[in-house]
């Protein structure tokens, strides 16, 4: 097995993606408090990657 360290390590900070243009900092997922994808200015609740595929999956499963 591996014993890479960078692969439990968790992400850094949200910094933004290259090339948006934009120096705002990322909106807080509403449910983990992470980074999204998302700036600040976004309206509505704002979910991480990780918590919008659980929620995803909780709803589909949710007959």
């Amino acid at each position: 097995m591996d014993d890479d360290a960078s692969y439990c390590t968790p992400p850094p900070a949200a910094t933004p993606l290259t090339g948006t243009g934009t120096a705002e900092p990322f909106a807080e997922c509403v449910l983990c408090r992470e980074p999204t994808e998302y700036p600040e200015s976004t309206k509505g609740a704002t979910l991480c990657p990780v918590c919008a595929w659980q929620e995803a999956g909780r709803s589909a499963c949710s007959g």
